[in-house]
């Protein structure tokens, strides 16, 4: 989509991770749709491959380094983007981790420890981030973030992660009610399975692509243009009456009951 609907706004998505990730089908329509970009990165280790998949946007995209779990990474993420943007239209929020072994198996396993990071890193960060970057959005703007259906229902080895996203997607309408009044919107997009390098740490990932085909109505599973594109529509003014909403792009098989 090229669209210039992005034009003079100004964004940062968090949570590139490579060129298969939700968050870069995201960039690739907001950048398309005229948008001014900055990005994160986790650590030294990652730095490089968020540069080089940047390097291939047009103009001039700033990268950070910012861990989603410390407050002074948040702090200085909002210096930084005072200094060079001076103002947020959007943020896009694309950040989940939760250990390998508790997407196994059964939940009732989970450690205590797996459930306060996979609880921390998925879903509070939304709302520390928001926070952080909240006086830069004076002027009202949008911020989403990703969600999957295993928030809403039990998907057998999502297991820590659909509660993760359960408090997400609870966080997304008290904090739509909590920003409303500056004009700020907030919102999930909850995709379908997509074939990611962060899904396939789901066990039996493979198998779910597979069933969500063939149950889905468009009978197909989703494509990330099309997750893409849906944030786009987000990030944009078209969007301007729509909060506190969990939006599915998933081919329709949220609608299914067998």
């Amino acid at each position: 989509m090229s669209f210039a609907l992005l034009e003079g706004k100004k964004g940062i998505i968090l949570g590139v991770a490579n060129q298969r990730s939700i968050a870069w089908a995201i960039t690739q329509a907001c950048s398309a749709a005229g948008a001014t970009l900055a990005f994160n990165y986790l650590n030294d280790k990652l730095k490089p491959r968020v540069e080089e998949l940047v390097a291939t946007l047009p103009g001039e995209s700033p990268v950070y380094e910012c861990d989603v779990t410390k407050d002074e990474h948040l702090e200085s993420l909002a210096e930084n983007l005072k200094r060079d943007f001076g103002s947020l239209n959007f943020i896009v929020h694309s950040v989940a981790f939760a250990m390998k072994e508790d997407l196994e198996g059964k939940f009732v396993n989970t450690s205590r420890d797996g459930f306060k990071l996979a609880l921390d890193i998925s879903s509070f960060s939304l709302t520390a981030v928001t926070r952080a970057l909240l006086p830069l959005m004076e002027n009202g703007g949008s911020v989403m973030t990703m969600s999957y259906l295993g928030g809403e229902r039990a998907v057998q080895n999502y297991n820590v992660m659909g509660v993760a996203k359960a408090a997400l997607e609870s966080s997304v309408r008290y904090l739509a009610q909590d920003l409303g009044g500056k004009q700020i919107r907030v919102n999930a997009i909850s995709a379908g399975p997509v074939n990611t390098l962060a899904a396939r740490g789901i066990s039996g990932f493979t198998d779910m692509l597979k069933y969500a085909a063939s149950k889905a109505p468009l009978q197909r599973n989703v494509e990330l243009e099309e997750v893409g594109n849906t944030a786009l529509f987000l990030a944009s003014d078209l969007s301007s009456g729509i909060t506190g909403q969990t939006i599915y792009v998933d081919c329709g098989y949220n609608i299914v009951g067998m």
